[in-house]
């Protein structure tokens, strides 16, 4: 039997799949991720199955969905009775390290609310103690649950004792990474490594980003999107109105935008240093790597702001794997691949067993080029705003290989975009005559999903009541 490849997981933080380069955008600086996308396979229709921080993160390393994770809102304890990634990576001879951001162990973080990414809190709850709690990434941590200030950085290993970061968050993240390369290049068996970044998320200000990348973009212009709408942002925080919305919202798109540039290329030059660090060490020919997103960013179109949404700018994600000796160069796979697929993916290729509570399709032959059963559409899940239990704003979609098909709880209301002729969602087609059938299909694929995930599409308040106790997810739909 061959040796387990390495695996090194770089998820980045809210990064969408339109502002690659490989993905058409000229005005993205990211060669070292075009390049990735060239050197393996690129999922062209990759979704966040819930695109918020935290349920993304519960989702990806439990192979679950929220109705089953529970994980239905940013700033909770997450479950630990779910059998996980790293901990199934464990069971086979993985070493199982975490660099970064983790967001998954606040019960009670959020002490005051100010402007977006603004939030204070207790440094408790920055620390994840070993055990139970880290899901399985027990062989080295250097992890925080939450930070988007790049310059004042920090971190905790496996005592209550912040480490100071000097310099750059994502510079001095990828100079760790490096380093757990080097051991593991020397280590008999193979090491899972995942490195969270915190960009591009907000805030996006001169002080967040290095004035060397910013400048970078001084020529550019970055006007509102074309699907760009008034709005507000109640779905985030209830004061979230229109007069935010005109005037600290639509004011700061453009420079929030080159903001969002710049640290997307500043992670970008992260990704290379890592790829040529593998080359350096001999480990890039047999190390699966992967680069992704746990979800997107609005930037005002149809009138939002962030995330937590259907539509492509929030749901759509890069995914790009490269693994020399299992993965032809230059592959693009259209299949439907949603956040909970990633665990038993990532399993197949380490040759271990995917545990029984997993939901999602191993599609590891879809990066290999090969034929096999693929899902029919990726299911999304919005079950409560990020930062307050309001109700009101639930909604549940199914993306397949053309069209989203979304229903909101609140008022009954339907979408449908076809998104290969309307790629920026701008015209609803779930009334259209010519369509009734598609918004049948899908619905009836939503329907079954949800049936068979036992996800009752219940008010937020429901979910606080019923799953979380002081603050600690005790349970979802399964378990």
């Amino acid at each position: 039997m061959s040796k387990p490849p390495h695996i090194v997981f770089i998820m980045a933080d809210q990064l969408r799949y339109a502002s690659c380069g490989f993905a058409g955008d000229g005005r993205a600086t990211t060669p070292n991720i075009d390049r990735l996308a060239a050197e393996g396979v690129s999922f062209g229709n990759a979704t966040s199955m819930h695109p918020v921080c935290g349920p993304y993160r519960a989702s990806l390393f439990t192979g679950c969905h929220s109705s089953t994770t529970g994980y239905v809102i940013n700033e909770l304890d997450a479950r630990t009775d779910l059998p996980t990634l790293a901990g199934a990576l464990n069971a086979h001879g993985y070493e199982c390290e975490y660099i970064g951001k983790w967001h998954m162990h606040a019960t009670c973080a959020k002490t005051e609310y100010g402007s977006p990414g603004g939030f204070h809190r207790d440094p408790a709850n920055q620390f994840v103690p070993p055990g139970p709690h880290r899901y399985g990434f027990d062989a080295h941590w250097a992890a925080y649950n939450f930070n988007h200030q790049y310059y004042r950085g920090f971190y905790y290993r496996d005592a209550f004792e912040r480490i100071d970061i000097d310099g750059y968050e994502p510079d001095v993240q990828t100079d760790m990474a490096i380093e757990r390369l080097r051991v593991a290049s020397a280590n008999d068996g193979p090491t899972f490594l995942c490195v969270s970044y915190g960009t591009p998320h907000q805030p996006w200000d001169c002080q967040n980003v290095p004035a060397e990348y910013l400048e970078q973009f001084n020529e550019g212009a970055f006007p509102l999107p074309e699907n760009y709408a008034d709005g507000h942002g109640r779905y985030w925080h209830g004061w979230f109105d229109e007069e935010w919305w005109a005037e600290s919202v639509k004011p700061q798109l453009p420079f929030w935008q080159r903001c969002y540039y710049a640290m997307t290329a500043n992670l970008d030059w992260n990704v290379g240093r890592i790829r040529r660090a593998l080359d350096r060490l001999g480990m890039a020919e047999d190390t699966l790597l992967v680069f992704t997103s746990d979800h997107g960013e609005m930037f005002g179109a149809h009138g939002r702001a962030q995330k937590n949404i259907h539509y492509d700018e929030a749901a759509r994600v890069p995914l790009l794997m490269r693994l020399p000796s299992q993965i032809p160069a230059g592959q693009m796979s259209d299949a439907c691949i949603n956040t909970p697929d990633l665990m038993p993916t990532l399993l197949s290729f380490a040759g271990a067993a995917v545990p029984a509570p997993v939901e999602g399709m191993d599609l590891s032959h879809c990066a290999r080029g090969d034929a096999g059963p693929e899902p029919d559409a990726a299911l999304l899940q919005g079950m409560a705003p990020s930062v307050d239990w309001d109700d009101g704003f639930e909604w549940r979609a199914v993306r397949d290989k053309r069209y989203t098909y979304a229903r909101f709880r609140a008022d009954g209301q339907e979408e449908l975009f076809d998104n290969a002729r309307d790629p920026l969602q701008m015209t609803n087609l779930a009334d259209d005559a010519g369509h009734l059938g598609e918004r049948e299909r899908l619905g009836g694929i939503l329907d079954r999903r949800m049936a068979e995930l036992g996800d009752g599409f219940e008010r937020a308040t429901w979910y606080r009541d019923h799953w979380i106790e002081d603050g600690h997810v005790r349970r979802g739909a399964r378990g």
